[in-house]
């Protein structure tokens, strides 16, 4: 996965502005709404020309911007821009058609993972398995039944019937990530812990936790492919 240099440095000087703990109050000040610098002062007991140096290196971050007031000309107020602090989370995949998720067997991991990407995106998604077994894990069912996902039982399918061009392939288990080094590979790769070797309820819940997060963590970063089309 590539990241644009200008964006790695814009997100840095961002980081930078945020290192502070003087700027990073200010920012907190401005989280819900907007002040003057002299009511930034007083409501954090800070001298004015402190206050009027790290507003500076926040404005030059790209964090705040000053406006004049509509009522007294005189006076301005800082704003912040919650765009800019939204390019601190991950770094966006744009124009991704389908996003589908690979595991050894495809009885458990990637299937959970694909059930959980539809549910939190309404997107398209898919599931295959390196060698897939027949049937989907029983506990993978159950566990996927307690938190309201739908499973086939039967619905497992090789890695090589399920891929096309444009998807974003997920390989949820470590051994999928590294033997998938043909044309078929692996964007991104996250190391979930195989819940069948361990076979409890337990071991099949923590899988699920795992994957709730890391989707939750990703779906914000994806932006579908123009045509691209929701399950």
């Amino acid at each position: 996965m590539s990241i644009e240099p200008s964006s790695l440095t814009d997100r840095a000087r961002v980081h930078a502005a945020l290192g502070d703990p003087a700027r990073l109050a200010i920012v907190d000040a401005l989280t819900l709404g907007d002040a003057s610098p002299g009511e930034i002062a007083h409501a954090l007991d800070m001298p004015t020309n402190l206050v009027a140096h790290h507003v500076k290196v926040l404005t030059e971050a790209g964090l705040v911007v000053r406006t004049r007031s509509e009522g007294d000309r005189r006076r301005t107020y800082l704003r912040l821009l919650p765009e800019t602090l939204a390019t601190l989370g991950a770094p966006p995949l744009p124009g991704v058609g389908r996003v589908v998720f690979v595991c050894t067997h495809n009885s458990a991991r990637s299937q959970l993972a694909a059930a959980l990407w539809r549910h939190r995106t309404h997107g398209p998604a898919a599931s295959a398995g390196t060698r897939p077994a027949a049937r989907v894990h029983p506990r993978a069912i159950a566990v996927a039944h307690r938190h309201r996902l739908d499973l086939d039982p039967t619905g497992t399918a090789h890695v090589t019937d399920v891929v096309r061009d444009g998807d974003l392939v997920i390989a949820v288990c470590d051994n999928a990530h590294e033997d998938l080094t043909g044309p078929v590979r692996p964007r991104l790769h996250w190391s979930v812990p195989d819940p069948v070797r361990v076979d409890t309820d337990e071991a099949f819940e923590a899988a699920y936790t795992e994957l709730a997060h890391r989707v939750e963590r990703l779906a914000p970063a994806v932006t579908p492919a123009a045509g691209a089309h929701h399950a």
